[in-house]
């Protein structure tokens, strides 16, 4: 058990480590002007730094450039605009077994998940993965999850993202439940969340530790990363289909549907390019799409589709 629990730890781990990199650059960055400016306060450090980012006096490094540009959105920025909703939430019971424990934590590959009695509204505290492990290790009794549990904050959903990731920085205390007016759970936030609105860009230049993937289904439908080039996905399903404005200003597959809806669509949600194709989005989350099914229509339908539009067209250029 032991064994298995520290190759879960290990994976989690990697798959947290350029998301890390970013948060560390992020605090660093904010630490090392704190401390250049004699401010204590971080909150004050982040309101000089929006002042000079809308100056643009001074000449500043790459990495700053990026975080400098970010930061001003969190000012008005609210937490239930970042939140994973409370339907997506994995959270486990104070009297789960350490086998299951394990289970829930390696199947959804998240390294904390919330504590509640009864229900996720009765959520308590948090456990980390470290612990279990450090308990595993050490501990030869009957295993009693309330020995481990990390304490957790509670945040209204109206609450700055600003003042959340600073609240989160100087309690050491790195997840927050946000509760609605009469105690019940609308969703959840990591600090990872939070630190990625701000060093999201930076993170997407260093994480080369897997490429955007495309796979296709027995049905033959094709399921997508997001973050997938059109230019391939033209390629790989073997047929030109973008217009042409959308060939000049979007990149990916997510960029196509984002811009097609006009906003995030929710999973589950269809939508239907004008050449017929449809694409339904599998996996998202209330900041950007990850994962959508690509759906061709048959040649007949498109050539009606087709057909159809340019009689529209042909309609509408004689009013």
């Amino acid at each position: 058990m032991n064994f298995k629990l520290k190759k879960i730890f290990k994976n989690l781990q990697k798959s947290k480590f350029v998301k890390k990199k970013s948060s560390d650059r992020f605090w660093n960055f904010l630490s090392f002007r704190s401390r250049n400016s004699n401010q204590e306060n971080l909150a004050e450090v982040i309101d000089d730094l929006v002042s000079e980012r809308k100056g643009g006096k001074k000449r500043i490094d790459e990495t700053s450039r990026t975080i400098l540009t970010n930061i001003p959105k969190l000012q008005d920025l609210k937490v239930i605009d970042v939140m994973v909703p409370s339907a997506d939430i994995v959270s486990v019971s104070k009297t789960i077994s350490l086998g299951d424990l394990i289970r829930v934590m390696s199947k959804k590959g998240h390294s904390r998940v919330p504590v509640y009695q009864e229900k996720l509204d009765d959520s308590f505290g948090m456990v980390h993965i470290k612990d279990v492990l450090a308990w595993t290790s050490q501990a030869d009794g009957k295993f009693d999850l309330k020995e481990i549990i990390r304490p957790i904050i509670f945040s209204a959903p109206t609450m700055r993202v600003l003042d959340l990731l600073l609240e989160m920085k100087a309690k050491r205390i790195h997840m927050a439940l946000v509760v609605d007016e009469y105690g019940g759970v609308d969703g959840l936030v990591t600090i990872e969340d939070l630190v990625e609105e701000v060093v999201g860009e930076i993170e997407d230049e260093h994480d080369h530790s897997s490429e955007p993937e495309i796979t296709k289904e027995l049905d033959g439908t094709y399921v997508a990363s997001a973050r997938y080039f059109l230019k391939n996905l033209e390629q790989t399903l073997g047929k030109k289909f973008l217009l042409p404005s959308e060939r000049r200003n979007i990149d990916t597959v997510g960029g196509l549907v984002f811009s097609l809806a006009s906003r995030i669509p929710s999973r589950g949600e269809v939508i239907i390019h004008e050449k017929g194709i449809e694409f339904e989005v599998l996996e998202a989350d209330p900041r950007k799409i990850k994962k959508v099914r690509i759906r061709l229509p048959n040649d007949q339908e498109n050539s009606l589709r087709e057909n159809k539009a340019h009689q529209e067209k042909t309609k509408t250029s004689y009013h």
